[in-house]
């Protein structure tokens, strides 16, 4: 078993509270077009723009917020009110706009392991955001770098663990998303921790990689001590 020198943390839902944000926003999304369609339908149709729209637009509350606005559009057959469309922009700029608060057992973990292993930020989605709440956080102290990635592939876990360690085989990756976190790890050659977070995005799911040598799942990320201690 290779000696782990390297620790991936994933942010939104790892490291603090965000999809939530996403839901909350949603239901105000839905109060206001109610008299045009039901909530799960509305659902159905965001869900299908994000899908479309993630290509062009990336992750993140800008892409959340353009996607919104044509679904609105969409439900309403092009006669959306122009107050709704503010009311849009303005959920969207509240996202921006919204507390950090970081998880359970997180920076205790955090402390617990910084100086043992290099530890390594790594999240994707819109940059002017993510470096707000990396910073609003306060959790960028115990970090020894950080990345912001449009999008995790198998080779931007090779290419990172190389450049901020002794390569992916000697790294471990934690977080919530087994598509984005886990599974393109796990084929770049690390290991995946996974902590589930309490609500998935449905464009995050993915299935769980039972009966990979390198794949754990821990309850919460206070865990992560004890995962180490048995790796090594």
């Amino acid at each position: 078993m290779a000696e782990i020198t390297t620790l991936g943390f994933d942010a939104d839902d790892t490291l603090w509270h965000n999809e939530r944000v996403f839901r909350l926003t949603e239901d105000r999304f839905a109060d206001l077009l109610a008299d045009y369609t039901e909530k799960s339908q509305l659902s159905e149709r965001l869900l299908a723009a994000e899908r479309r729209n993630v290509l062009h637009y990336g992750y993140g509350v800008k892409g959340f917020t353009l996607s919104m606005i044509e679904t609105a559009i969409e439900v309403t057959d092009r006669r959306v009110p122009a107050d709704v469309i503010a009311e849009i922009l303005e959920a969207g700029r509240e996202m921006m706009k919204h507390p950090v608060e970081p998880l359970p057992h997180v920076e205790d973990t955090l402390k617990a392991v910084k100086g043992d292993y290099k530890l390594v930020l790594i999240t994707k989605g819109d940059l002017f955001d993510q470096e707000r709440k990396v910073t609003a956080s306060g959790l960028d102290v115990h970090f020894d770098a950080i990345e912001i990635v449009s999008e995790k592939t198998d080779a931007t876990y090779a290419t990172l663990f190389s450049r901020h360690g002794s390569g992916p085989a000697q790294a471990l990756m934690i977080g919530n998303s087994l598509k984005s976190d886990i599974v393109p790890a796990l084929n770049a050659g690390a290991y995946g921790a996974h902590v589930p977070y309490d609500m998935t995005w449905a464009l995050e799911e993915a299935d769980e990689p039972i009966g990979h040598e390198r794949f754990f799942r821990l309850d919460n990320i206070g865990k992560v001590p004890q995962l180490l201690a048995r790796l090594s």
